[in-house]
C-alpha cells in the first residue's frame, strides 16, 4: 500500500512537471535561434515584457491560448524589459507589452499595450 502510494504521489508530480514545460510556448530569447528562424523564414513573435507589468499579464493568457492553438507553428520568443535592455534597444522597442513579428524573415507587424485577443491574433496572423 505503503509503494503504491509513493508510486501514484510520483506520477502526479511528474505528470504536473512534464504539463508545466509543455504549458510554456514562448521561449527565452536566444539570438541564434531567433536569426535561425528568420533565416528559415518561419513565423516569428518576439513578446518584450516585463514581470511587474499588468498589460504583460494580460497578454499572457492571450499569447499562450494562440500559440498552443492557432499559431502553434509560430517560434515565439520572450525577452524581459527590465534584463535585456541591449535586446529591447535592438528591436527599437520603447517600453514593455510590445509584441513584434516577423514574415519571411522581415518585421511584418507590431503592437504596444494591445489586450484586446481579436487584435493579437490579427497581429499573429500578418505573420503567417
Amino acid at each position: 500500500m505503503f509503494t503504491r502510494r509513493v508510486l501514484l504521489t510520483g506520477l502526479t508530480l511528474s505528470a504536473g512537471l512534464f504539463a508545466a514545460v509543455q504549458a510554456a510556448p514562448l521561449a527565452a530569447f536566444d539570438k541564434a535561434s531567433f536569426d535561425a528562424a528568420l533565416a528559415a523564414k518561419k513565423p516569428v513573435l518576439v513578446s518584450i515584457h516585463a514581470d511587474w507589468c499588468p498589460t504583460c499579464k494580460a497578454q499572457k493568457p492571450i499569447l499562450d491560448g494562440l500559440l498552443e492553438g492557432k499559431f502553434k507553428d509560430m517560434q515565439a520568443f520572450t525577452v524581459n524589459f527590465d534584463s535585456e535592455k541591449d535586446v529591447v534597444r535592438s528591436f527599437g522597442a520603447q517600453m514593455q507589452s510590445t509584441l513584434i513579428v516577423f514574415k519571411d524573415g522581415k518585421e511584418a507587424g507590431r503592437s504596444v499595450g494591445d489586450t484586446n485577443a481579436a487584435s493579437i491574433e490579427a497581429l499573429l496572423a500578418s505573420a503567417n
